[in-house]
């Protein structure tokens, strides 16, 4: 009989289970979501963004100092290896030649039949003519042994040139591995500066670009630019950069030591207002030592590409002994540079979103200078 009893029904219909069960998740979810609200970071202030943005272009400066020296690298490597494929396909060509002239000897030779001389000797009835055949044909096989020997210098030559060749490409490749790796170092700072940027509110964004300005030397600021070596692409929603000639203008008028040192000045002075884009050399916009690089070439005088380099290009002076013209480095890796113009100033592409403009050395840490020219 205990078998045939009907199961006791829940006093709930098996939706109003389900429905309190739905609650019930619902609730444990609200509750998890608030709890774990309560342990989100804090929003970063304006202070904290500017902070760390700064520290990413520092560190993209650093990157883009790397990839300059990497890229110079590359570029020797690349001329190294292409000379000696050129000189390689040379001594082919002449290989080539040569060969065919022993093989058009040899063939007239087994045509001829190449009788002993002792046997022409017998068979001469005229001594003095044989002798006189036998001087060419002893000169022809002089000319014939140097041609066998000139070939086999060839082929020498041509192995030891591949060989060259194949140190050259790897060292290329090798070079070509490290432009990656730094390109995509200072496009990943960029990035995050971009995206810590983009938090902030339109007032936020404002108040920072105001202390940029104040810290570059300027009165004005222009957006982000993320541009790579080929001057194309822009960030921050606009590509217009303010031209800004009179940014930090100089306390008084100065005079250049010498005619390189002014020519340099008045090329980087022609500058101001261009963008700043990293491994750029000009002429539409620079990175710090692309513009220092330029400076100086229009003056007559060639400077190696990097920062690191630039500092080791002539005579070390001390700050209490600038003058015009002198190249002044900045933070302990000797990562950025500008153009020394007198008065405390200097005419420097500062970083991402501030054209080339005059600005107080005193902005950032001082790290020596140089005297070239």
């Amino acid at each position: 009989m205990a078998a045939h009893r009907k199961s006791k029904q829940s006093p709930l219909g098996a939706s109003a289970v389900r429905t309190a069960a739905t609650l019930a998740l619902a609730s444990a979810a609200t509750a998890t979501l608030f709890e774990g609200s309560g342990h989100a970071d804090p929003r970063p202030t304006t202070a904290q963004v500017k902070a760390k943005v700064d520290r990413l272009y520092e560190e993209a400066e650093v990157a883009t100092e790397r990839y300059n020296g990497a890229k110079e690298k590359a570029d020797e490597a690349r001329a190294a290896f292409d000379r000696l494929r050129d000189e390689a396909a040379r001594r082919t060509e002449r290989l080539n030649t040569a060969r065919d002239a022993l093989g058009a000897t040899a063939a007239a030779q087994y045509r001829s039949g190449g009788l002993d001389p002792a046997v022409q000797l017998v068979l001469t009835s005229d001594p003095d003519q044989y002798l006189e055949r036998a001087a060419l044909a002893e000169k022809a096989g002089d000319r014939q042994a140097a041609a066998i020997t000139a070939v086999r210098h060839e082929l020498a030559a041509i192995r030891q040139l591949r060989g060259e060749s194949a140190d050259k490409l790897t060292a290329l490749r090798g070079q070509e591995a490290e432009l990656r790796r730094q390109k995509a170092t200072v496009v990943g700072k960029l990035a995050e500066a971009r995206n810590l940027l983009a938090r902030l509110t339109a007032e936020e964004r404002a108040r920072y670009e105001a202390a940029a300005a104040a810290r570059d030397g300027s009165g004005a600021d222009a957006s982000t630019r993320a541009d790579g070596p080929s001057g194309t692409g822009t960030a921050g929603g606009s590509s217009t950069v303010r031209a800004d000639r009179s940014s930090g203008g100089e306390r008084e008028p100065v005079t250049a030591p010498d005619g390189r040192a002014a020519a340099a000045i008045s090329f980087a002075r022609a500058q101001l207002g261009k963008p700043y884009v990293w491994g750029a050399t000009g002429p539409s916009a620079y990175d710090c030592s692309g513009l220092t690089q330029a400076a100086w070439r229009a003056a007559g005088v060639s400077l190696p590409r990097t920062t690191y380099t630039q500092i080791n290009a002539g005579r070390r002076v001390s700050r209490s002994q600038l003058a015009p013209g002198d190249l002044v480095f900045f933070y302990s890796g000797i990562s950025h540079v500008g153009l020394y113009i007198g008065g405390g100033q200097m005419i420097h592409a500062p970083r991402p979103g501030a054209p080339v403009r005059i600005a107080p050395i005193d902005e950032m840490p001082f790290a020596g200078a140089t005297r070239v020219g």
